[in-house]
């Protein structure tokens, strides 16, 4: 599930419907894995899976396509979609001394963030949470910046309403926290009244919080704020 959510929204969305249907053999992502076979491995385009990990946190575009070229060689003709991190991990180990050499800072920012535990999905949120999230696992959601859609025609395109909070509070474990942040003062207001709606949810500050020192200050933001631009933090807490 891991490989097919991170190799894009087609892969996603067929193995979703798959766990939807309660096909977990393999004839119930046969599509996936047609689709799989027929347009990655034939374009073996393996750096997907480096930009869509968590290596753009780490790393630019260009010290990524340098990872890519350099493990390029390294990787297996055929991929079992499942095991993608895996191999990734395995064909990186096989070029370090080479990026050692060429890249040494490159080497040293990988090994010093020392992370192990993220896991990206490029797929509907909704379907995430319906679909491969158990009830009662999440110690927290964040929702930073989602669009506003400024027009009240388009308002119910809105990420943030009563269905999708209440299937957050599902997934949340008791004592866990849903943050959201936007730049966009009406939407603000919009989340403020809904995650106060839900019966499950109690607000942790008066009506806004502060800045949690964990949501990174992005630049657009610092520009924004210069500029006289508002933001607004909203923290619920799961209390039932």
């Amino acid at each position: 599930m891991t490989g097919a959510v991170m190799s894009g929204w087609k892969a996603g969305t067929t193995v979703a419907f798959a766990m939807q249907e309660k096909k977990y053999s393999e004839v119930g992502i046969e599509p996936y894995l047609a689709w799989w076979k027929n347009y990655y491995l034939g374009m073996l385009d393996y750096n997907v899976f480096l930009k869509n990990l968590y290596m753009p946190i780490l790393c630019s575009d260009s010290e990524i396509d340098y990872l890519f070229s350099t493990i390029r060689e390294a990787l297996p003709t055929a991929l079992d979609p499942y095991e993608i991190p895996a191999l990734m991990g395995a064909a990186m180990v096989k070029v370090i001394p080479t990026i050692k050499k060429e890249k040494p800072g490159l080497l040293k920012k990988i090994e010093e963030s020392g992370l192990s535990n993220i896991r990206i999905i490029q797929h509907d949120a909704v379907e995430v949470l319906k679909y491969m999230l158990d009830p009662g696992t999440l110690d927290g959601v964040h929702i930073f910046f989602p669009d506003p859609w400024p027009k009240k025609r388009h308002h119910k395109r809105r990420l943030i309403q009563p269905e999708f909070v209440a299937l957050l509070c599902e997934r949340l474990k008791t004592g866990g926290y849903l943050h959201a942040a936007t730049d966009w003062e009406e939407y603000a207001t919009h989340i403020l009244a809904t995650f106060s709606a839900e019966p499950r949810l109690v607000n942790t500050a008066t009506d806004y919080a502060p800045r949690p020192d964990y949501r990174p200050l992005t630049k657009f933001e610092q520009r924004g704020l210069k500029l006289g631009h508002g933001v607004w933090d909203i923290v619920f807490r799961r209390v039932a």
